[in-house]
């Protein structure tokens, strides 16, 4: 196993290089990250003990905090009003940079609220205006404006939001979470130290391992048909990796939250995740999880999601099926001679590999098994699908649809996924 540790490092350093700090026992570098961009620092964060060890780090460099105490980050989901909260202690205190020290939630709270206090004036922007592609970007030209340093410490694995261009937001009234997607709001600088995740409740940990194979499935399947063939390599080379990583070290973790092996190996698979949707992106199962934020994890939605995916865009994505599936048969959860299956017996061997590997770690495999699911929410998870501002995941899929092919092609995909009947796929095409 050494080999895949090895080659995920070799894959961030290349990515990455000075920009990210990542390994256990890394945060105490979090002082020289922050130096580099002033002195005074807005730190974010929910809990005491790991804020604690983090400032101790900064002031060891001479940092100092704004306000002199650390905010408070973001709730799950990333609720939009900690969002302007955050934006509005940005605004009072006119940080030299601001440090986000959390899991996703927070990263994406800070990320949001840096656009929002540079966007606006005396109080945070409107936040809707940020919502889709290149949206933040484009109102910085024509503002003049520039976001401030962020530096991103994650603590938990499975985001990648340290690492990225996206930041979620929910609008918690609504149920509904939205996506700012621009390059603008990738930190300059970011630290995970792995060990920090051992700190994170089962279901959180969970929920990232869900997170992280959704992210280099539906990086790699929704590669376009004319994609170079480097870039095909390089996202065969992060899945191979990365969902190798968790396959093999999911189960000991779930058997042993305390294993910082697999507190590691899991941290970077989480990475290559994020390293897999800043060269492709997410499609179909992410943007059903928007709609599911009362019902489920993050994670936990897009894993429910991914084998209907699979299984339904097989036929155009045979070459990435075969690299996944090998993944999951060398783990156990696949037992089919791959290589004698027709392109649609394949997806379903996927499909159902992914489906063992949810039940084994105790994930939810099907939209009925969800706490208060209700079919109600098959018409909420199409007509979100449908808004301009999630244009760029229908986009994304294996076969790029549009909003008035969502009924036809993404109905059969969700009722199929309630009760985990992969017949009522086929029922339309």
């Amino acid at each position: 196993m050494n080999e895949l540790f090895d080659q995920a490092r070799r894959l961030l350093i290349a990515w990455k290089g000075g920009r990210y700090c990542f390994g256990r026992g890394a945060l105490p570098e979090a002082g020289r990250l922050a130096a580099r961009f002033g002195e005074k620092a807005l730190a974010v964060c929910n809990s005491a003990a790991i804020a604690g060890r983090a400032v101790a780090a900064l002031e060891a460099a001479g940092i100092r905090l704004a306000g002199g105490s650390v905010v408070p980050g973001a709730g799950p989901n990333t609720p939009r009003s900690d969002v302007f909260r955050i934006a509005t202690a940005i605004i009072r205190h006119r940080p030299d940079l601001i440090i986000a020290i959390g899991g996703g939630s927070t990263i994406d709270a800070c990320k949001a609220a840096n656009c929002l206090a540079v966007l606006g004036t005396d109080k945070p922007a409107e936040i809707d205006p940020c919502f889709g592609t290149g949206l933040v970007s484009a109102a910085l030209e024509e503002s003049g404006g520039k976001l401030y340093p962020l530096l991103a410490i994650q603590t938990a694995a499975g985001s990648g939001a340290h690492l990225t261009k996206y930041a979620n937001v929910t609008d918690t009234a609504l149920g509904q979470k939205k996506l700012i997607v621009d390059d603008a709001i990738v930190p300059p600088c970011a630290l995970f130290d792995y060990d920090l995740s051992a700190s994170a409740p089962l279901p959180i940990t969970l929920d990232g391992i869900m997170d992280s194979i959704a992210h280099c499935f539906e990086a790699f399947s929704g590669l376009p048909a004319d994609a170079p063939q480097e870039k095909r390599d390089l996202a065969a080379l992060l899945t191979k990796t990365a969902v190798g990583l968790t396959l093999r070290y999911a189960p000991l973790l779930v058997k042993d939250p305390a294993n910082l092996e697999a507190r590691e190996a899991l941290g970077l698979a989480a990475d290559l995740g994020g390293y897999a949707i800043m060269t492709g992106g997410t499609h179909g199962p992410h943007m059903i999880s928007f709609s599911l934020v009362d019902l489920a994890g993050h994670g936990s939605a897009c894993g429910i999601m991914n084998p209907y995916f699979a299984a339904f865009f097989a036929p155009a994505i045979e070459p990435q099926l075969r690299v996944m599936g090998n993944i999951f048969k060398q783990y156990g959860y696949i037992s089919e001679n791959l290589e004698r299956l027709s392109t649609a017996e394949l997806g379903l061997a996927v499909a159902k590999g992914m489906i063992a590997f949810g039940k084994a770690a105790g994930a939810p495999t099907a939209l009925q098994e969800l706490p208060r699911w209700n079919n109600a929410y098959v018409d909420k998870i199409l007509e979100a699908a449908k808004d301009p501002q999630l244009a760029m995941k229908l986009k994304n899929m294996p076969i790029p649809l549009n909003a008035g092919m969502v009924d036809q092609y993404l109905r059969p995909v969700i009722l199929a996924a309630v009760s985990g009947d992969f017949s009522l796929l086929y029922g339309k095409r």
